[in-house]
């Protein structure tokens, strides 16, 4: 009597964890999350709040119940497993979020509402990819950060202390000088800005500033951006080599069946 229960309900979870893995399902969900974006951008609007205020609110609400839908049939197909999985935690974390009544001392919630947009990178999958890469990037990034840091160290020292007595609103104190040479890392106004000033002064403070944008911008910089092109490379070809692995099973599980169906017809034949 149970186990003739248990399978009914099994089949049916089974059922329902295919239907939400399904691209038409996947898609839908994304064309709802684009959707329930351009809503959230119009109340933002006093002119369209004025003209169509409840309908927007209204199909706010509808987003929002596909979504808590969405997440109810992920649970109920996959069971225990949803919560294992990072994307999904993500997903329902959004969407609780969103549930989360808006009153007065948590009006800012209203706001966070648009964090559903970043939905979009749980559904798709090039976009899932990059921030894949993105994370499997952070110990090299971390390594380069701090490289960076202790070069933005030495060269704010040295700017306060060769540049802070003419200059003291760019490098006065250490803290000046860190963010006049962040300003000239990102190469805004560094020339005409700070640094054509500064010669004016220091005749050869470009032996200071033009070895230091080449370290920082072009070498560091560029270090950070190859590191995290290599980790999005090598999430791809994880994400290539797992599905010729399933691939491989499925057509070995084939290979299989028709390995014991032909023994089977053999056997049939001796017989």
């Amino acid at each position: 009597m149970n186990q003739s229960n248990a399978l009914p309900r099994q089949s049916i979870r089974t059922r329902v964890a295919r239907f939400t893995e399904r691209a038409a399902f996947q898609n839908f969900i994304l064309a709802v999350i684009l959707f329930n974006a351009a809503i959230l951008g119009l109340e933002t609007s006093d002119q369209a709040m004025a003209a169509a205020g409840p309908l927007i609110v209204a199909l706010d609400t509808a987003c929002l119940a596909i979504f808590v839908i969405e997440i109810a049939l992920k649970i109920f197909g996959r069971g225990l497993a949803f919560f294992k999985s990072g994307w999904s935690m993500f997903d329902f974390v959004i969407v609780a979020v969103s549930l989360v009544p808006v009153t007065q001392g948590l009006s800012v919630l209203r706001a966070m509402r648009i964090l559903r947009l970043l939905r979009v990178i749980s559904v798709a999958p090039s976009l899932r990819r990059v921030v894949d890469g993105l994370v499997n990037a952070l110990p090299g990034v971390g390594s380069v950060f701090l490289l960076m840091g202790v070069i933005f160290y030495i060269g704010a020292v040295m700017a306060t202390k060769l540049f802070g007595a003419a200059f003291p609103d760019w490098f006065g104190t250490l803290a000046r000088s860190g963010y006049s040479l962040f300003q000239i890392m990102t190469l805004e106004s560094w020339s005409m800005g700070i640094v054509r000033p500064v010669m004016e002064v220091y005749p050869y403070a470009w032996t200071f500033f033009i070895p230091f944008i080449m370290v920082t911008t072009f070498a560091v910089v560029n270090l950070l951006v190859g590191l995290i092109v290599n980790s999005m490379q090598d999430a791809h070809n994880e994400e290539s080599n797992e599905k010729t692995d399933t691939y491989r099973d499925e057509v070995l599980h084939r290979l299989l069946e028709l390995e014991n169906l032909i023994k089977a017809q053999n056997e049939t034949r001796k017989d």
